[in-house]
């Protein structure tokens, strides 16, 4: 057993959620029974993974992209109200971090996704540093864009730019396809992320940068479940990570 006050100490020290400029609240943003038990991560708090976390036994549920954005309409009605009726009558915490769990050196979507490819980041770009770049020691694109589709279990699209070995790459997950100029303008030959807009594939055909758009839910599976184990571990307490799949 452990005690929520302490685990949400934990949380924002280890993230540092007052340091960015965000779309929503961070931390907690529903707050249930006081003695935490289990633990259960998963990338968003849609009704499938709270429906799924609160059967296997959990009372706190750490995710990326939690219940309230900027400028939604906040009745608690609809969709949203029995996402929150369902963790208010199980008494279940619900944790969110969104760009703080993005950015995390160590423990973050951004950071554990280049661990999975292989990528090591030298350098960060963008806004707060949210961006990774890398080398990647001359590597074909082809050789990289299956690896990644070996490791996320998607087929990435690929705008291939002029086809150019790649020296460095650059990532940043989610819908991060707005980044692609910065990425461009840090040296990179290739840039991955989660979504693509119209717009990339004009500037990957004119600048020859590759662009890998690999899934916002798949480039982000990994970060929720990172934070929450080092979290786990630290108070003794059972967690299990429970992937609700997304095409998008």
């Amino acid at each position: 057993m452990a005690d929520r006050v302490e685990i949400e100490k934990c949380l924002d020290a280890l993230l540092q959620p007052a340091a960015f400029k965000d779309y929503g609240p961070n931390g907690l943003q529903v707050e249930g029974a006081r003695e935490v038990h289990r633990i259960a991560s998963g990338v968003t708090a849609s009704l499938a993974f709270i429906d799924a976390a609160l059967a296997a036994g959990a009372d706190t549920l750490i995710v990326h992209h939690g219940l309230f954005w900027r400028g939604q309409d906040g009745r608690l009605t609809g969709w949203l109200g029995e996402r929150v009726r369902r963790l208010m009558q199980a008494g279940a915490n619900l944790f969110a971090y969104h760009l703080p769990l993005d950015a995390h050196a160590e423990l973050g979507n951004n950071a554990q996704l280049g661990r999975r490819l292989g990528l090591r980041a030298d350098a960060r770009f963008g806004e707060a540093d949210l961006g990774f770049i890398g080398p990647a020691g001359g590597l074909a694109l082809d050789a990289f864009a299956a690896n990644v589709q070996q490791q996320l279990g998607r087929t990435p699209l690929v705008l291939p730019g002029d086809g150019r070995a790649l020296s460095r790459i650059a990532w940043c997950t989610g819908g991060a396809q707005g980044w692609f100029e910065a990425a461009i303008a840090a040296g990179a030959d290739a840039f991955l992320t989660g979504e693509v807009s119209e717009p990339q594939a004009h500037l990957a055909r004119e600048t020859g940068v590759a662009f890998l758009a690999c899934g916002h839910h798949a480039t982000e599976r990994y970060g929720a479940p990172a934070v929450a184990a080092h979290v786990a571990a630290q108070f003794g307490l059972p967690h299990r990570f429970i992937d609700v799949d997304n095409p998008a």
